[in-house]
């Protein structure tokens, strides 16, 4: 039956592009995605037919660049894609609707090459009773009666598919059998035609990269793999938390890094579990988390993404979100033995691409404030629902960053150095670390002021330990869940955490931040503002969206005292400040984290640091709600802000008897003992 429908709707959509019974503009605009789609329907015979095997590199660039040249930035000012583009041609209210359409279309390119035909034609279904209402419904100027009809067309589509969208994706990230990605990457990796089965965008970055890696003695792939599987492996161990009960291991990266993937799914194997990899969606059937979830390839275009992050905004209602989570309950329900031996993501992020000039477009679909607070509901109880199938105290993850060769032509220098700096002596930096806890487990709070027009001035609150020998505020961590090492953190108490961070240039989430102010009153975010933006309300907005994840505030949930001084020096060396991921940035300074704690959802299980002390800060006055059941213990999200030595005058523990013990001084550590971390720093000078 999905074959027959599937023959229906190419027929029907092929002879759309032959009509012409609608208004001008609008004939245009379905005759042009009719085209596209016929296209994909070619594509899905090809992919079906076992053309991608017997394919030159050149057909298969070909045929790769033309699913995405549409939404390239040389072609964007031209395409349905673009909100304003749509706007200026078909009318804003008809615009709005038939650019998010699009934009769900799109969706189809990967879902051709896994060849899941059902998808396929749900997607080819809605564009024909999307054009069915403008011919059926026109009035004489060839307009529907009512765009409600379009939007109630798109609004039932998600409705009708999100419990089989939910299983699906749940099935993907649970169960090994899901295994397309898993076929290739496991497969024959000597030809880099391979990348282009996933379906993905693939620019010479990924190949380059595949390249890069295929270069590298196997020694040094092994090490790559290890670093990665290892710190896996060592995040249940210091966790306290029995791997062996878990079954599989949830895999995420950058297309590309297939040969060490490869490896580490050997070490994964040898721990006892399986992997499972699967496509990071694009789709409207799916509400994207803060983090990336899944494989992925390049990034075509980052306004394109930035212009339909809020598309959901033309259907987002109570009786939706209500629907998705019976969806997800329904989901975890049906395959809750997996869940239940799931142990969590091991990701690979990359770094190096090119700053995106971002533009707020008002032509852009915007979530109101009522579905931004449906948002929140969604993800809160979405966490929920996951927490109570996936306990937080069972799982673990880690995090791993290498650049990419679009950081310049430095590539090659820049990925040893990277490596290097993933595999430093993690000894001898618990070492040091352990000393600058000690000095910290004196106080009362910590003092953090910023210097060389670095405008932060903070006080962070401590908890009280009620056993100095047993006890302590700070996790000493070193490499196992976030590599590199380099770092010590804490949970502050939030009443009487107060002041300004500041920071002069940041990228978060991959969006950049200028002269970056957040004011923080009793632990929680009280006022924010930065300057990439002409009026005040933009940057708001922009911090909203994006930082705030539509909270009207978020609690400090980590502070923490970065202490790599190697990988501060090593971007300072090649002027890739701007291009470092979080997972590596935050180790070159102290940092703060807006959102839940380091241990949300596992606050309950004891963790341990390396000289037998429990870290007894894992809660704070917000996550202690959970034992009342109050949903807002939790959000859902966490954003660590970063402030260089370079920006940094001081960082002082100030004791329960007023004396101010330094740790660090204009961006020098003077805690005795802990000298080797300057060393660097002296060489760059």
């Amino acid at each position: 039956m999905v074959e027959e429908r599937f023959l229906l709707a190419r027929e029907r959509i092929g002879e759309i592009k032959e009509e012409a019974v609608l208004q001008r503009e609008f004939q245009e605009y379905f005759g042009e995605i009719a085209s596209f789609l016929a296209m994909l329907c070619e594509e899905y015979d090809f992919v079906d037919k076992g053309g991608l095997k017997g394919a030159s590199l050149e057909e298969l660039q070909g045929r790769n660049h033309r699913l995405y040249e549409d939404i390239l930035p040389g072609n964007y000012g031209q395409s349905y894609a673009n909100p304003k583009v749509c706007a200026q041609r078909l009318g804003e209210e008809y615009g709005r609707i038939l650019c998010a359409l699009y934009a769900e279309l799109r969706s189809l390119i990967p879902l051709a090459y896994e060849k899941r035909l059902e998808e396929v034609v749900i997607r080819l279904e809605l564009f024909l009773e999307v054009y069915g209402c403008f011919c059926c419904s026109q009035k004489e100027d060839g307009l529907p009666a009512d765009p409600k009809a379009l939007q109630e067309s798109i609004y039932w589509y998600v409705s009708d598919y999100a419990r089989e969208a939910a299983q699906r994706r749940l099935k993907d990230m649970l169960l090994p059998q899901s295994d397309f990605a898993r076929r290739i990457v496991e497969g024959d990796l000597s030809d880099c035609r391979y990348l282009y089965s996933f379906g993905e965008y693939i620019t010479e970055n990924q190949i380059k990269t595949w390249r890069h890696l295929s270069s590298l003695p196997q020694e040094t792939l092994k090490k790559m793999a290890d670093t990665y599987t290892e710190g896996y492996r060592i995040g249940f161990e210091v966790g306290g938390k029995d791997i062996s009960k878990k079954k599989t291991v949830d895999i995420r990266y950058s297309l590309g890094f297939e040969p060490m993937i490869q490896k580490a799914i050997e070490n994964f194997r040898k721990m006892g579990l399986e992997p499972t990899i699967y496509r990071l969606p694009s789709s409207l059937l799916y509400i994207k988390g803060v983090n990336p979830a899944g494989y992925f390839g390049a990034i075509p275009n980052k306004q394109y993404d930035f212009d339909h992050k809020d598309d959901l905004a033309l259907i987002l209602d109570k009786k939706l979100v209500q629907v998705r989570l019976e969806a997800l309950r329904e989901g975890y329900e049906q395959y809750k033995e997996a869940a239940d031996v799931y142990g969590g993501p091991a990701v690979v992020e990359t770094f190096g691409e090119k700053p995106a000039e971002l533009k707020e477009k008002p032509q852009a679909l915007h979530l109101s404030k009522e579905q931004q607070k449906l948002s929140v509901e969604y993800r809160l109880a979405s966490g929920e629902i996951q927490n109570r199938y996936i306990k937080g105290e069972e799982r673990s993850f880690t995090i791993i960053a290498f650049p990419t060769p679009e950081i310049g032509k430095d590539f090659g220098e820049i990925f040893d150095e990277v490596i290097r700096i993933n595999t430093l002596d993690y000894k001898l930096y618990q070492q040091m670390q352990q000393r600058i806890i000690d000095t910290l487990d004196l106080g009362k709070y910590v003092i953090i002021k910023g210097m060389k027009g670095n405008k932060t001035n903070l006080k962070v609150m401590l908890h009280a330990l009620s056993d100095k020998e047993k006890q302590t505020n700070f996790e000493n961590c070193v490499a196992d869940v976030n590599i590199p090492v380099g770092e010590v953190f804490t949970s502050p108490v939030l009443a009487g955490t107060e002041g300004i961070l500041h920071v002069s240039r940041v990228y978060l989430n991959e969006l950049e931040y200028r002269d970056l102010s957040i004011t923080i009153k009793d632990g929680m975010v009280s006022d924010y503002s930065c300057g990439n933006f002409e009026t005040l309300e933009e940057n708001r907005k922009y911090i909203s969206d994006n930082v705030l994840f539509h909270h009207e505030s978020l609690p400090l949930g980590e502070f923490a005292i970065g202490t790599n001084t190697t990988a501060f020096v090593a971007a300072r060396k090649y002027q890739i400040e701007d291009k470092l991921p979080i997972l590596i940035a935050e180790k070159t300074g102290p940092h703060f984290a807006l959102g839940d704690t380091c241990y949300s959802h596992a606050e309950e299980v004891a963790v341990y640091n390396p000289d037998g002390k429990e870290i007894i800060a894992r809660d704070n006055e917000c996550s202690l709600k959970r034992r009342e059941g109050d949903r807002s213990a939790y959000f859902n999200c966490h954003t660590d802000i970063t402030i260089p030595y370079d920006e940094l005058g001081e960082v002082s523990v100030v004791t329960y008897e007023e004396q101010v013990i330094p740790i660090i001084e204009e961006g020098r550590f003077v805690v005795p003992g802990c000298e080797e971390l300057n060393r660097p720093l002296t060489e760059q000078v």
